[in-house]
């Protein structure tokens, strides 16, 4: 779609090159045909160089796009790729042709799913009630259990676990807001990679990129009830215990191990090789190799001591 039509369908002016767009990405990662937005500033160095073809951006930042981008000028920019998320949003099912691809080998359960252009390898089991949606890709020997969902363009790779009633690949939750309150839905445009040998538990819930993917790295266990946020990077061999919480954009490194009902707060790193105990609350970014424990989240050792100093307290305070 040319950037003129979807001004025009939009009711936006813009300056610079009239030019085809394929969609939106994120400032680093865009080409000329991608569009972006940018309201964080933190991002206003990454949009000096961007490759984009067109730029979302309020008046202040014009000054900051490369000549080669078009200018899109917004009161709110994050409110205006909302909109525009919904203009390129593909259906959910029928914008696919061609028929799925399974492997003689596989095995499909009545009253399984499998949608076009779907790629089901060697030796996939996919059990009763699952739905595997258009153009995804199930790699060899993996099996998916009842009920579990697998929403377009998602890919899954050998050897994995999909456990009951799980859904990989659902709109994450976002939304941008209008002056009056009202709550403009954020159509999730990436997708859902999971490496080999991953496992997701049952009644565990992966969104879907905003732009690009989530990704679950090769080795790494999810257990049942857990929530994954758009965009979060899970490394190699993690360990995610039942009922956590990672908001969007969470990255952790390899190794990590996340204790039951713990959570993050999003836009944050976890290093290699770090735990955080049950009920943690991940409130900033962790350095790796250590264990971590409370709100606001401290080291566990240092937990210990203010816990046992409150239980000093409170024996001091009962028997006045």
């Amino acid at each position: 779609m040319k950037l003129s039509e979807i001004c025009a369908k939009l009711s936006w002016s813009y300056d610079g090159e009239d030019r085809e767009i394929s969609g939106l990405q994120a400032v680093q990662s865009a080409s000329s045909e991608h569009i972006v937005y940018l309201e964080n500033e933190k991002f206003l160095e990454t949009l000096k160089s961007t490759k984009a073809g067109a730029a979302i951006v309020l008046e202040k930042h014009r000054s900051l796009v490369p000549k080669s981008c078009s200018v899109i000028v917004s009161q709110n920019p994050h409110l205006d790729m909302a909109v525009l998320t919904k203009l390129f949003a593909p259906s959910i099912v029928g914008s696919v042709k061609n028929p799925p691809q399974i492997d003689k080998s596989a095995v499909i359960m009545p009253n399984a799913y499998v949608g076009n252009g779907a790629v089901i390898k060697a030796g996939v089991t996919v059990m009763a009630g699952a739905y595997i949606g258009e153009n995804v890709t199930v790699e060899e020997g993996t099996i998916i259990h009842p009920n579990a969902v697998v929403y377009n363009n998602c890919i899954i790779g050998k050897r994995c676990h999909l456990l009951a009633n799980c859904v990989i690949g659902s709109d994450g939750f976002g939304y941008a807001h209008t002056k009056e309150g009202a709550h403009v839905k954020i159509y999730h445009l990436g997708n859902v990679i999971l490496e080999d040998d991953v496992e997701i538990g049952a009644c565990t819930t992966i969104d879907r990129a905003v732009f690009g993917s989530t990704l679950i790295k090769k080795g790494t266990k999810i257990d049942n009830l857990i929530q994954v946020g758009h965009n979060c990077e899970l490394g190699e061999h993690c360990i995610i215990v039942s009922q956590t919480g990672l908001a969007g954009s969470s990255v952790l490194g390899r190794n990590v191990v996340m204790g039951g009902q713990s959570a993050t707060a999003g836009h944050l790193k976890i290093g290699d090789f770090a735990t955080i105990a049950a009920r943690g609350g991940v409130s900033k970014s962790l350095e790796g190799g250590k264990t971590y424990s409370g709100f606001p989240i401290m080291l566990h050792k240092e937990w210990l001591k203010s816990q046992a100093k409150l239980m000093q307290f409170f024996k001091k305070e009962n028997k006045n």
